[in-house]
């Protein structure tokens, strides 16, 4: 028969899958990127171009993005060892992060210059703000595609992704900003645009910023519904209770559970099938790849639904 302290057991179902990007296409899209960055810095100096310059910041800012995505993807696939037993998931967590930290710092200087700009206007060349920024929306948007499928089930590469996005959202803004000056001539459109691409950079890197930080607090995943996940468990045959669940993301692609569950006096065999059956029906509905359930019988005083874990000294 079972006992209380017996039918501690889990599952590792990595069923993730990798994005399906090479390290020569994320190698490309670092080198076209920095290579972009060095003509339209040049471009923006010599066209006295604040909008410029800021989109050359910004496609800087997605330079270090696809580096750090690039390193952590190759990290990630590090087999876990002794001293890190989940692995190296996390990795492109911190480069989320990074990255969109970077962001928000550039919106802040695009900001800070824009004000300045608008305080003492200057004339921009219109025409070579079109040109390079009608070129940097081609840039951007070809290296989007590039990321777009990656970008579906990877924070790290996500946070890439958007930041090619928000350029080529704010090329084209460059792009309206030249269409404006050399029509109109106003010393205003440029920073005016500037402050508008700044504020689309925060925009974009607020997701980024508060998913990686659930995350690292392992937090619930986001869409993660904790009512139809206890539902599911009870519902599977055999379970009379659960309590003390845990649900978070280790990292991109990875989620894990962790639970107890109470069941009828029983043989050991009995409780290993109503054990896998929770795994395989947790696991099929919400995604939730890395599981860990034991079981408890009849008579086991239950702690409380999400139990608050103690510290080690506090064990003793």
């Amino acid at each position: 028969m079972a006992h209380d302290h017996a039918g501690h057991s889990h599952t590792h179902g990595h069923s993730h899958v990798p994005p399906n990007l090479s390290g020569r296409a994320m190698g490309a899209a670092v080198g076209l990127t920095l290579a972009f960055v060095a003509v339209e810095a040049l471009a923006g100096w010599f066209a006295h171009s604040l909008a410029l310059l800021s989109d050359a910041g910004h496609n800087l800012a997605d330079a270090a993005a696809l580096g750090f995505s690039w390193y952590a993807l190759s990290i990630a696939d590090k087999p876990s060892h002794e001293g890190m037993t989940f692995g190296y998931h996390r990795v492109g967590v911190f480069a989320a992060l990074a990255n969109a930290v970077s962001l928000v710092m550039i919106a802040a200087f695009i900001a800070w210059e824009a004000i300045v700009r608008i305080r003492h206007p200057e004339i921009a060349d219109g025409t070579m703000m079109m040109a390079v920024a009608s070129a940097a929306i081609v840039v951007n948007l070809v290296i989007g595609l590039w990321l777009h499928k990656g970008a579906k089930d990877d924070l790290n590469i996500r946070s890439a992704y958007l930041h090619m996005l928000g350029d080529a959202v704010s090329a084209f803004g460059v792009v309206i900003a030249g269409v404006l000056i050399a029509t109109t001539h106003s010393p205003l459109a440029d920073p005016v645009v500037s402050l508008i691409i700044a504020a689309l950079i925060l925009y974009s890197s607020f997701g980024v910023l508060r998913e990686s930080a659930t995350v690292l607090l392992e937090g619930t995943p986001p869409g993660t519904d904790m009512p139809a996940v206890i539902a599911a468990i009870k519902n599977v045959g055999g379970v009379l209770d659960v309590h003390d669940l845990h649900v978070w993301m280790v990292g991109p692609g990875v989620v894990a559970c962790s639970c107890h569950i109470l069941v009828a006096e029983q043989s050991i065999r009995e409780g290993q099938q109503v054990l896998r059956a929770v795994v395989r029906d947790i696991e099929r509905r919400f995604h939730i790849t890395h599981t860990t359930v034991q079981i408890e019988v009849e008579g086991c005083e239950a702690d409380d639904m999400y139990c608050t874990g103690r510290r080690a000294h506090d064990a003793h």
